[in-house]
């Protein structure tokens, strides 16, 4: 696989096609390789795009990195780089469950790199984003406390970036555990469902004033996580959003989170390739070609 240094950090990525630019960014702690996300650029691929996809620092072969005034900023700021990196800018900024927030965080954050934003599973409510900061941050931060950072470099969470990457764990060992608490805290605290905030780290104000397209797809009304609610929301404030039925039913997210802990499903994000024509038909429809694509 390829990888670049952009920000100080190495991250993998894998550009797959020809044609107008996109970046998809998966959700949790999952890697580029999660099955659905190469399968759905490859069929974006397949009717003339050319798609990234990547690991965010801190997930598969990328190096881990404790900055910003939150993961998702960090992350954010990381891929606006590798996309001018690799001469991708503007691309249409697409993910799901955390790739939604990091895709529109990127778009807000540098306008310059993004044609326009696709959103589905965006995480919401209450439960879901106290939840979403318990998943991300809580172990670490305990086993941090309690144990050093020898304890934090076993956790299974921080498996596939220390195998994939054997320097991660000499960049976790090197971390001064007070300092990781710290930041973890910090990270942690920006999920806090407070303020104006509908998707954390975007004022209502900047989202409101974000005048690229956007394609929102409708949550499920039975998903606590990525609350039906949140995606309404957010298309309302987004200026030039549609709010877009998704292509499977309601219980899409609890069918694939029950099926992945029986064993019967390879991973969450595996119907993901069904979004390539509606993503591909508006795109082409909302979004002009630029000179440089």
């Amino acid at each position: 696989m390829a990888t670049a240094r952009v920000n100080g950090l190495t991250v993998g990525y894998e550009v797959i096609g020809d044609g107008r630019p996109w970046a998809i960014t998966p959700g949790g702690r999952e890697s580029k390789d999660s099955p659905g996300v190469r399968e759905l650029a490859t069929a974006l691929a397949e009717r003339g795009n050319q798609v990234l996809i990547w690991d965010r620092p801190n997930t598969g072969e990328s190096d881990v990195c404790l900055t910003g005034s939150s993961e998702s900023a960090m992350q954010a700021d990381t891929l606006a780089a590798l996309l001018s990196h690799l001469d991708l800018a503007p691309a249409v900024l697409a993910g799901g469950s955390g790739g939604s927030r990091i895709s529109l965080l990127t778009a807000v954050r540098r306008r310059d790199v993004a044609a326009g934003v696709a959103l589905w599973w965006i995480s919401g409510g209450v439960f879901g984003l106290v939840s979403i900061g318990h998943h991300y941050c809580s172990g670490s931060i305990r086993a941090a406390w309690e144990g050093g950072m020898e304890a934090v470099a076993a956790l299974p969470e921080w498996a596939e970036v220390i195998d994939r990457n054997p320097g991660n764990r000499r960049r976790l060992m090197e971390t001064d555990p007070a300092e990781f608490v710290a930041t973890f805290e910090r990270w942690l605290a920006a999920y806090c469902p407070c303020g104006d905030e509908l998707v954390p780290g975007l004022p209502a104000a900047d989202a409101r004033a974000f005048d690229l397209p956007a394609l929102v797809f409708r949550s499920g009304a039975s998903d606590i996580h990525h609350r039906r609610e949140t995606s309404e929301e957010v298309a309302r404030l987004l200026p030039r959003a549609r709010l877009v039925e998704p292509p499977w039913g309601d219980t899409e997210w609890r069918e694939r989170q029950a099926a992945r802990t029986a064993g019967r499903a390879a991973g969450l994000f595996v119907r993901w390739p069904l979004l390539a024509p509606i993503l591909h038909e508006w795109a082409s429809t909302e979004i002009p070609l630029t000179a440089e694509t």
